[in-house]
Order: structure tokens, then sequence, then C-alpha cells
């Protein structure tokens, strides 16, 4: 009988038919595995299986910075037509656990600005096309060609455009869509609009909101928004007053429900204020005897008011009077604040704070943009007690020498010299004489970047976080939801 051994077997068996003893036969074995080389198999198996399931338990933990590929970034382009500009926002941001996830910072956010504003082509609105196809390029040259279709972008028009009669904002839109529509991106004609000055108001706050990190929170802790533009101003915030409904604007985002107060100041812009006030004091010269001198507190001494180009834009042709620049800032203040009280005597409501517009108390925590940082980065004001060192900024430059201030600073355009004795004195006319900000209030703070990733503090990043959140807000009664 045979027997099996391991890996071979050896038998050894009586041979009667040779002399020797015995004789060496080599049996070849069965082909059966053995039992050391199924283990190797089992264990290696069990051992991918484990790896497996193990990656694919950490994986969000361990790769949550690496789990996209290029083909799941999005894109989306805002463009935000402003008076003075247009500037082109891009966004690159994607899906996490179904949210959208933004990282406004890197190859994640790019921008270009524009001048002039779209307004500036009301007299020829085919001429609109080139700063806008500029900007659309720049916006290209920035998304996968096989991203480019999926990518939607949209034009927002703000104030300058808002001063305009609604025929001459269509025929400027018409050729913006134009463009719009042949750049390659996602569009839709009612992407291209002009938007209200309370949507406006809204967005800002959305973004600063987002980047200090209480948008989605206690709306108590919420920081409200001033925004100084060229020829409109924003305030907004979170009221608990009783709000008339046509400032009342609500929010919600996440499971959180905002009541805000928002309201844009047409033609109470930096630029637009200034204009008025030359304009009222050039109307006054020209209705004035030869022999009696008008003076502008708002311009520096030794400025030529008769000769310089901005009085171009008024009808009147030459001066009776004269015009002349005495640069006094208390003047300039009382000027500003006479300005922004227009038609308080016509006040509907309990209080009014500019003219004849409801304005709730002040509360909570302010951040003042735009030309309000400007103003105050010029003058290198402190930020905690920027408004009270406001005013002797203000009344140094004003009273100093046109020719002085050009020497002082030469790199500074002249068009901007020329109006920081008029934004000084405008800024506390507004933010103290008429809204109530205390001169040494710590709850207010000029900046143009917000929370610890510094944030650019532009309206059109709140629009764009709007518009890919499931946020919803309304007015008047009307639900909006903001999707894309």
């Amino acid at each position: 009988m045979k027997s099996e051994m391991d890996p071979l077997m050896v038998q050894i068996s009586p041979d009667h038919h040779q002399s020797l003893p015995s004789a060496y036969t080599f049996t070849k074995p069965k082909s059966k595995p053995s039992i050391p080389f199924l283990l190797l198999i089992l264990t290696s198996l069990v051992s991918v299986a484990f790896t497996l399931g193990l990656i694919f338990l950490l994986y969000p933990i361990l790769f949550s910075g690496w789990n996209w590929t290029i083909s799941s970034y999005r894109y989306s382009v805002v463009i935000d037509a402003g008076s003075s500009g247009s500037r082109v926002h891009l966004f690159r941001y994607w899906f996490q656990s179904g949210k959208p996830v933004y990282d406004f910072s890197g190859d994640n956010y790019a921008n270009l600005k524009l001048n002039p504003g779209l307004s500036s082509y009301a007299d020829h609105p085919e001429e609109a096309s080139v700063s806008v196809t500029k900007l659309v390029e720049f916006a290209k040259g920035r998304v996968p060609k096989a991203s480019l279709k999926r990518s939607d972008i949209r034009l927002m028009a703000t104030a300058g455009m808002r001063l305009l009669e609604e025929d001459v904002q269509e025929q400027i839109l018409d050729v913006v869509r134009r463009v719009l529509r042949s750049s390659g991106f996602k569009f839709r004609d009612e992407w291209a609009s002009v938007i209200s000055g309370s949507d406006e108001g809204i967005y800002a706050w959305v973004t600063a909101n987002y980047a200090l990190g209480s948008l989605g929170g206690d709306p108590l802790k919420t920081t409200g928004i001033v925004e100084l533009g060229g020829a409109s101003a924003q305030v907004t915030f979170v009221s608990s007053e009783n709000v008339p409904p046509e400032f009342l604007r609500t929010l919600s985002y996440g499971n959180v429900s905002y009541k805000i107060y928002s309201h844009s100041f047409l033609h109470l812009g930096q630029n637009e204020a200034h204009e008025k006030l030359w304009a009222s004091l050039h109307n006054s010269a020209a209705n004035s005897p030869e022999d009696v001198v008008v003076t502008d507190p708002c311009t520096p001494k030794g400025y030529n008011l008769d000769k310089n180009s901005h009085m171009d834009s008024f009808e009147e042709g030459r001066l009776t009077g004269s015009l002349q620049a005495a640069g006094n800032f208390t003047k300039c203040r009382s000027a500003t604040y006479a300005m922004l009280q227009e038609g308080n005597e016509k006040c509907p409501y309990e209080h009014c704070s500019i003219g004849s517009t409801f304005t709730p108390d002040l509360q909570g925590h302010f951040l003042a943009t735009s030309n309000f940082y400007y103003t105050s980065k010029f003058f290198e004001l402190d930020e905690k007690d920027w408004l009270a060192e406001m005013i002797p900024a203000g009344k140094r430059y004003c009273k100093e020498k046109w020719s002085e201030l050009k020497a002082e600073h030469p790199t500074t355009k002249e068009e901007y010299l020329l109006g920081y004795c008029f934004s000084s004195a405008y800024i506390i006319s507004m933010l103290h004489d008429s809204l109530g900000f205390a001169l040494d209030d710590g709850r207010i703070e000029f900046a143009s970047k917000a929370g610890e990733k510094d944030i650019p503090l532009e309206w059109a990043l709140g629009a764009f976080i709007l518009k890919t959140s499931s946020a919803t807000f309304d007015y008047a009664g009307l639900s909006r939801k903001m999707l894309g």
C-alpha cells in the first residue's frame, strides 16, 4: 500500500530480482494545494478587503482636502456694474456632503475692474460692449473649456444705471446681453439686470456676515453694513424694531430667519452728492450779480472752479458771479448736512435720519465700507477712533492750498485729492450728524476686508453665496429662492 508524503514521497520496498538489499523509488505527488499556501491566499484576501474597508471609512477624514477632481469644480461669474466702473468676479467652488464650499482666495477667486461704469455709455450704448467683452475674456481665461458651458455668468448693475431712464437702461442692457450670449458661458437674458439698492445692501450684508462667521447664527450677533458708493449709500442691519414693510427684508439662511432693515439712498453716494453741491453752487453763482463771490467750502483754496472739467456737465454756460474755492471743513460739514436733511420736514414716519426716509435705531456692530474706507485710509486714521480723528484730519486738509496738497501727494490722482475735503465732512455729516453714531462709538469700523481669511467686502460675493446656497429672501411678501 502506498503512502503519501509532503512534498515528495520516498518509498523503500524489497526487490527479489536484484542482489541489492533494497532500492529507492521516487513517486510524483498528487496535485493537491498545501494548507500553508491556502492560508497565504486567504490571509492576503482578508488583508486587501480590510484595507479597502478602512480607506472607505476614513476617506472623508483623511482626504477631506482631496476629495475632488478638476471636473468637480464649479465656476460662476458675477459682473458688478457700478457707477464708476465694472468689476468681474470669478468664483471657483465645489460641493462637499451636498453643501457648497467657498474659498475666496488663490486660484478659487479672481477679479478685475475696468473704468468707466456702464452708465457713462448712455449716449452711445454700443460702446458698452468693449469693456464687457474684456471682462468676459478675463473670466474665460480662468475657466477650463470643458466647464465653460456649465458655468453661469451674470451682470448686476447698480446705482449708476438706476439713475438713467428705463429706456436708456434697456438699450445698454441689450448690448450687454448680446455680448454675454456669445461668451460661451451659461447665460439667460434675465441674468443681466439693474438690481435694487435694497438687494445691493442685502448682498453686502451677506458677504460681511459670511466673512465674520455669523451668517446662519444668532440674528442679534450679526454685523450691519453702511456703504458709501459713488452714486448711492446703503444702510443694512438686523433690527428688532417694527420696521415699515417697504424697508423690511426677510432672509432665511440655514435654519435661521433674519428680519433686516435695508435701504439705498440714491443720489447720496459720494460722487453724486459732490456733483449736486457743485451744481447748486454753480447755479447760485450764475444767478448772482457780477460783483458777488460764491464760495465753495468743500474745495481747497487755489483750485480754479471756473476752468476745470467737472463744470462742463452743467447746463449753464458761463458764470455771472464768481465761484471761488474756499476750503473750510466746518462750513463744508454744514453744507453736506443740509443736503442730507432735505425733505426731512416731510418725514411720514416716527423718525427719519436722512431726508424723509425711515431709519430704525442703530443696533449691533457695523462695518463702514467703500468710500468710508478709502477716505479713512488716505488720512491714515486709527480703526478704533477713526470717526473722532476724521474731524481734525478734515480740518487740516480743507484749509491747505491746492498747490501744497498736490506737492504733498504727488502719486495721488488729482480727482481724488479734490474730493477728500468734501468726503471727510460728508462722512461726519452722514454717520454722526444724521445716523447718530457717536464719534467714539466702538461699534463701527471702516473696512475693505473682514474675517480671519480677509474676505473682500464686495457685495458680489454675497450675491454669489445666495445664488449657490438654498437661502431665500423676501421683499414685500414675495419670496425668491436664490438657486443657480
